[in-house]
């Protein structure tokens, strides 16, 4: 069976528990996939042994019974998260060479439930990205194509190696990390199911940080019921993580029965932007008819703050990642630039740092500081954080009148061509948060959800967005929408 790489979680956790496959000819499957899809550019440091070594410890806990649901499944790490002895650069130039000495608490989640890494995924360097453009590795390429065009397609970003390569059935899952909007975009443009849950649900230790109240793990699958049973292992309470909620993880997948029978689902009217495509908009309106027809109250609602979600983000967003990334200076780990005679510690810090950082990078951490500094702090900063108060405020005030989830699109159009944003200002990509980062803001779950194509043949998703800690009911929201919707397109193979 070399397509075993095409399962489902789900299907391959049934077959393991049957001993119809084992987690090793998973892993050979994805890992002869993986070595076929160079141009995809999706895998940036492979770990084959480590995957067969795990695959046959992760046999060894089936044969003997009770192995968890994630057991000998093969997944793809985005190279955000620290992994032991294993490079983990953010895609930066400045953390080259650094392999960390211990596990990231999610990677450790995962792993001690018996799943397989097959190596790290490519990304926007320290996750600040649209379009997986500004990684070190290069661009990693959407498995998509828009008809016979062969124009690169983006993945999305920063978790765009993660988005193609779960798309691409390189690997039957992946980690991915949400800022603003990291997992949810990529996967709209994949034909993927990615959430992001509530902040504080999974634990940030060992994630290199970018903005540390926004930035949060969850996962990237091929269907909802993947996502569920994924995100049950990557969740809970971490005492190295003072963010971490101390709070339960249910069952997600149990509570996927898809009856939303007397679900309120509310519509924002600020999410209907000036110019927004024709098939953005048609997407959405089926997709609110199908949430009518599977039983939901449909509610339109209004989010009044919207509007200055995107300014207040990329004032927040630079300033914390200014603050993160400026214990990269060359001295304890990773790149360190040659000095010249008569340098001094200044030289090599601004010599490391420009040689190290990319351009968006340096760009934000250059707004952060401005942001940051003595005479625009109350200018910039704190007014925004007053404004993230009252776009936390909306949605607070709209789940108080009985709102049990928010239907949006999930980005403002398909994936566009690598390059195409180049010429732009950067704002043009910025734009592509649009309808996520009020979800960050906030520290909302909120969940991508494969929903069609457009006239291009191009994948297009939904986003529905829930009430803290209630990922188990917007999965089961979701669960309801991806079975009205029916998205079975995969993309024609290329690479």
């Amino acid at each position: 069976m070399s397509d075993l790489n095409r399962l489902t979680i789900a299907e391959a956790r049934d077959k393991l528990r049957a001993k119809e496959v084992t987690s090793i000819e998973l892993t050979e499957a994805c890992l002869s996939a993986i070595e076929g899809a160079g141009a995809l550019n999706a895998f940036i440091h492979h770990t084959a042994d480590l995957a067969r070594e795990q695959a046959r410890a992760a046999d060894t806990r089936l044969q003997k019974g009770e192995a968890p649901a994630m057991c000998g499944i093969p997944l793809g790490i985005k190279d955000l998260f620290c992994t032991k002895g294993v490079p983990s650069q953010a895609a930066s130039g400045i953390l080259n060479g650094f392999k960390p000495e211990y596990e990231s608490t999610v990677t450790q989640n995962l792993f001690d439930a018996g799943a397989v890494m097959l190596g790290k995924l490519n990304m926007d360097e320290f996750a600040m990205g649209s379009s997986n453009e500004t990684s070190v590795y290069g661009n990693a390429v959407n498995p998509w194509r828009r008809g016979n065009d062969e124009t690169a397609l983006t993945p999305g970003g920063s978790s765009g190696g993660s988005a193609s390569a779960v798309s691409a059935d390189l690997c039957l899952a992946a980690t991915g990390t949400d800022t603003g909007g990291s997992i949810r975009q990529p996967a709209a443009f994949t034909g993927i199911t990615g959430i992001k849950p509530t902040y504080g649900r999974c634990s940030r230790w060992g994630i290199v940080a970018f903005a540390s109240s926004l930035d949060q793990a969850g996962p990237m699958t091929k269907s909802v019921r993947d996502a569920a049973i994924m995100l049950q292992t990557m969740c809970g309470h971490d005492p190295k993580d003072s963010t971490s909620a101390d709070l339960p993880v249910p069952d997600f997948e149990a509570m996927l029965s898809g009856d939303i029978r007397g679900k309120v689902i509310g519509i924002p009217r600020e999410y209907r932007m000036d110019g927004m495509p024709e098939e953005i908009e048609k997407l959405w309106s089926d997709g609110t008819d199908m949430l009518r027809d599977a039983g939901a109250e449909i509610r339109d609602i209004t989010l009044p703050h919207t509007k200055y979600a995107l300014p207040a983000y990329y004032v927040i967003a630079p300033a914390e990642a200014s603050s993160n990334l400026a214990r990269y200076d060359g001295v304890r780990y990773g790149h360190r630039a040659k000095l010249d005679q008569g340098d001094g510690i200044t030289e090599m810090y601004e010599k490391t740092r420009a040689e190290g950082f990319g351009p968006e990078v340096k760009r934000r951490v250059m707004i952060g500081t401005y942001v940051l500094s003595a005479g625009f702090y109350d200018a910039y900063y704190n007014r925004a954080r007053k404004v993230r108060t009252l776009i936390r405020r909306d949605f607070e005030e709209v789940f108080a009148q009985g709102i049990d989830a928010i239907l949006t699109p999930a980005t403002p159009s398909a994936a566009f061509g690598l390059g195409e944003m180049e010429k732009a200002d950067p704002v043009q990509m910025y734009l592509n948060d649009v309808f996520t980062v009020t979800v960050n803001l906030a520290g909302l779950p909120g969940i991508a959800v494969p929903a069609g194509l457009d006239r291009q043949g191009l994948p297009l998703g939904l986003q529905l967005i829930g009430r803290p800690w209630d990922e188990g009911d917007l999965l089961n929201t979701a669960y309801a929408l991806e079975q009205a919707a029916g998205f079975v397109a995969k993309p024609a193979k290329w690479w």
